[in-house]
């Protein structure tokens, strides 16, 4: 069952103040493809402010990564995406590449204009690690490219979704990977940024020369917490969490991804907020879904997180399915959802 509630007021009240102009857009989006929802009434949205407390989302901080709406901006382009995005009241947006198969061509001068016309502020992109071509997109075959491109569009955070299996899953491979991300953060750093990396379920796995080291332990010890940020993406970490508690040889090894952040919150700038169904016959233990049907407490989860000293405003919530069933359904029920959690009293 959803746990979706019915719209907040507070976002109704923030989105009131938009440009209307940008709305405006939205809607004509959202009629071309049937995807928007009808808006709450005033009644509503009366009865949903009964009885709530402080937002659980800060203001300003709700994001999503792009991912999860190439379809739509392959085939309408950024603007119509960015004007559904800017109506559902999202605040920022991170990249997975700057055109996503987008109808026409884009500048990056262009796409940042966009954001900034929709009121969406380009938080960060993901970027591959490394490939076999010396011409590739990456970090380590051209991480002058990355950056400059990074700047350009004013990003404070620019990574990689790729895990650090480069050189193997050994802990000294591991350990050579740390060095190429410290190398990497020390140049985005120069550039006044943050580079990171986004997680998956198996860096949470075990080295395989020494089963008794978690690879992710590993890559938190040997990288400079001032140079390399984490995205965690909650979803894979607690997919993680189902896959990894018990060592290769039968031992338990049970961990806590919220622990995770709890011990070192300034090195998890960036989030992604994905939901899962619990399933143990699967074997990811979770099935992926929209944001507020699943069984992770995200209440919970922010809530330690923003509640921290002087953390409520230093982290970003990007919003993500991998594979929704209809992109802008999920983008504006993911919304929702995020925005009526309150705190607990």
């Amino acid at each position: 069952m959803s746990r979706i509630s019915q719209t907040d007021p507070e976002l109704t009240h923030r989105l009131s103040r938009r440009g209307m102009l940008g709305v405006a857009a939205g809607a004509t989006a959202a009629a071309l493809l049937g995807a928007a929802a009808a808006p709450a009434t005033a009644a509503t949205t009366a009865e949903t402010a009964a009885g709530r407390g402080r937002p659980v989302l800060p203001p300003g901080r709700l994001g999503i990564q792009l991912y999860s709406l190439r379809d739509k901006v392959s085939t309408l382009g950024f603007a119509p995406v960015f004007a559904e995005l800017e109506k559902y009241g999202y605040d920022e947006v991170e990249f997975a590449g700057y055109t996503q198969g987008s109808a026409g061509p884009i500048t990056l001068a262009q796409l940042k204009r966009l954001a900034r016309d929709h009121g969406l502020t380009p938080i960060g992109s993901h970027v591959g690690y490394y490939s076999s071509d010396p011409n590739a997109y990456t970090f380590a075959q051209n991480l002058t490219k990355v950056l400059d491109d990074a700047q350009a569009l004013g990003l404070k955070h620019i990574g990689t979704a790729a895990g650090p299996f480069r050189y193997g899953s050994t802990v000294d491979a591991w350990k050579r990977a740390a060095e190429d991300f410290n190398a990497y953060g020390a140049a985005a750093k120069a550039c006044g940024m943050k580079f990171y990396q986004h997680n998956h379920s198996d860096e949470f796995s075990f080295a395989s020369d020494n089963p008794k080291v978690r690879l992710y332990d590993v890559l938190l010890t040997e990288t400079d917490p001032d140079l390399v940020f984490l995205e965690m993406d909650i979803f894979w970490a607690y997919v993680g969490q189902f896959r990894f508690s018990t060592r290769p040889d039968g031992t338990p090894a049970p961990f806590e991804p919220l622990n995770y952040v709890l011990k070192r919150p300034h090195r998890y700038p960036l989030f992604h907020v994905k939901d899962g169904v619990s399933d143990p016959s699967n074997q990811f233990g979770y099935r992926m879904v929209d944001v507020g049907d699943g069984d992770i407490d995200y209440q919970r989860f922010i809530s330690a997180v923003t509640r921290l000293r002087g953390e409520r405003f230093a982290h970003h919530w990007q919003a993500e399915h991998d594979q929704p069933t209809e992109s802008f359904t999920f983008a504006r029920r993911s919304s929702e959802y995020l925005h009526s959690l309150r705190e607990k009293c």
